[in-house]
């Protein structure tokens, strides 16, 4: 995929003081879209606004576009 995280959203997070649990426990994101993002997934736009706001940061701080080599 050419798409990738820049950073470790989830040390991010936790940096910010927001642990999985608190994540949960305020439903600011479905623990689905938690296990997309532990596992370098990309997820909604949705979700991505939500980062943003949390971790006060751009989308592009948070993923990159990496060019694929030509096969």
């Amino acid at each position: 995929m050419a798409l990738r995280y820049r950073i470790d959203v989830l040390a991010a997070l936790r940096e910010r003081g927001y642990s999985s649990t608190k994540i949960r426990e305020k439903k600011l994101i479905g623990q689905s879209y938690l296990q997309q993002i532990r596992h370098g997934e990309l997820v909604s736009w949705k979700t991505i606004d939500t980062l943003c706001r949390l971790l006060d940061c751009q989308p592009g701080d948070l993923i990159e576009y990496v060019k694929e080599p030509d096969t």
